[in-house]
């Protein structure tokens, strides 16, 4: 039950992290566009984020799942990070907040 709640807490400051990273030709950032698919704990405090861009020839493909991995790994409690790229399902703007479809005027 322990590692549990720890992986709650965890995943949560990954969240708070992950909210710092901006898709640069979005001014929102990559967790309230819908890009984060998910984050998993391992008892290890090892992270795997599953996630995807916007498009699959997206002109950041290369580095933003790399500054992803750097500063999710640069957190005290992590032990490491791998971040999966997937397209299924494929990116949509449904995937988007409340808070990404206001900042972008589409509600």
């Amino acid at each position: 039950m322990e590692h549990a709640k720890n992986s709650e807490v965890l995943g949560e400051k990954i969240v708070t992290v992950l909210k710092t990273i901006y898709d640069p030709e979005i001014p929102v950032d990559i967790y309230e566009l819908g890009l984060i698919y998910d984050v998993m704990v391992s008892t290890d405090n090892e992270i795997k984020i599953l996630m995807t861009l916007t498009t699959p020839n997206c002109p950041v493909a290369e580095s933003l799942p790399m500054e992803v991995e750097e500063k999710v790994k640069s957190m005290d409690e992590v032990t490491d990070c791998e971040v999966e790229i997937t397209f299924d399902p494929p990116w949509s703007q449904e995937l988007m907040s409340e808070e990404a479809k206001l900042e972008l005027g589409m509600l």
